[in-house]
């Protein structure tokens, strides 16, 4: 695992701030005396582990101790922020804030926007990540290493983009949650004990996650597959599809990429 070179801040420690925290301390990418956390609040539950941390109520005073900057907070509070890191690397995860923005927030060029999720408590976030103009060959493999400590990264090169990744893989479980649930919540109708539900449920999806993740083929070949093989699930896929659920998701897909336009504005 690439390590991140320098001292390394997190401004807000919330359930993704402390998740990104957590993987990147597990994965030895930062040393707990190389990382400081500005949290109102004072130290965590979720930390509590990692001896050594550097704690403070001040954002300031974080912001002059440290190299990178990861702002982990909501989007009203995080457009509030005044940085003195014009020289340093900013990086958010916060949703809708844009880069434009974040110039402002850090006094600098140097920011990169990207969106994760709480998934990196377990290594398996999706954090795509946007650079600005001002953004170095040395701050990309920073955002690389950190990023890659918490599942799977890739750079994009549209800032519009990190809106689509918001709605689709920062509410982690979110949308493949509410299919989960209506799944089990059909077993349960025909009489499946709840208890068994869940576990079969639960192993379906942690199945179809790993078959998908682990493969280079489209989902769509996977559908493909089982539509050809004409069984019970070819019909199943038929009825979902005549009932339109493609277009039911990507309306609330679209939904949430709306909302990242708008999120923590109407506080501002």
């Amino acid at each position: 695992m690439d390590k991140i070179s320098g001292t390394f801040g997190l401004v807000g420690c919330g359930q993704l701030g402390a998740a990104l925290a957590g993987a990147l301390l597990r994965a030895e990418a930062v040393a707990p005396a190389r990382m400081w956390v500005a949290n109102r609040s004072g130290p965590v539950p979720a930390l509590a582990g990692h001896a050594g941390l550097n704690w403070t109520a001040d954002v300031g005073l974080l912001a002059e101790r440290c190299d990178t900057l990861l702002l982990a907070l909501p989007p009203a509070a995080g457009r509030k922020l005044r940085l003195a890191g014009a020289g340093r690397l900013v990086i958010s995860v916060m949703a809708g804030v844009t880069v434009e923005e974040l110039g402002a927030v850090s006094g600098g060029a140097r920011v990169v926007r990207a969106m994760s999720s709480p998934a990196a408590a377990i290594g398996m976030a999706c954090s795509p990540w946007f650079a600005a103009a001002g953004v170095r060959a040395a701050d990309r493999a920073t955002v690389r290493a950190l990023f890659a400590a918490c599942g799977t990264t890739d750079e994009v090169p549209a800032e519009s983009q990190i809106d689509v990744f918001t709605a689709i893989t920062g509410p982690v479980p979110g949308f493949v949650a509410a299919f989960a649930a209506s799944v089990q919540d059909y077993a349960q109708a025909q009489g499946v004990a709840p208890e068994v539900a869940r576990r079969a449920v639960g192993q379906l999806f942690h199945a179809a996650g790993a078959m998908l993740a682990t493969s280079e083929r489209p989902a769509a070949d996977f559908v493909e597959e089982m539509v050809d093989y004409a069984g019970t699930t070819a019909a199943g896929l038929g009825a979902l599809r005549a009932a339109g659920l493609s277009d039911v998701i990507a309306q609330g897909l679209e939904a949430a990429r709306r909302r990242c336009l708008t999120i923590g504005r109407e506080e501002g």
